[in-house]
């Protein structure tokens, strides 16, 4: 019965624990603005590529790990995009949550 007791009692401490190790502080003044720094350095390397139509792409750092949202509308420029972006010095990860429009800019001029 002990062995039932403090395992119901530990489980929940753990978690708290593990939780609690798993989030970072929050970023300073200073990071936040090498974030801003980072992500404007992203978005210069993606508007200078003309395989990409990079308006509609949305940049975000979060020390130094750059999140990729927006639309875009090929497999390859998702590729390029992604590749772009790991390029940029600061870098140390790229994440994605771009949505693929297939046929969004036919038709129109980049």
């Amino acid at each position: 019965m002990t062995g039932i007791r403090s395992g119901a009692v530990l489980a929940p401490l753990l978690g708290v624990v593990l939780c609690a190790c798993a989030t970072q502080p929050p970023r300073t003044a200073q990071e936040r603005a090498e974030d801003a720094a980072l992500a404007q350095q992203v978005e210069a390397a993606l508007n200078a590529d003309p395989r990409i139509y990079a308006r509609h792409i949305d940049v975000s750092s979060d020390r130094g790990v750059v999140t990729l949202g927006g639309l875009i509308w090929s497999n390859e420029e998702y590729v390029l995009a992604k590749r772009d972006a790991a390029l940029v010095p600061g870098v140390i990860r790229v994440d994605s949550s771009m949505d693929l429009v297939r046929g969004g800019v036919s038709g129109t001029s980049r």
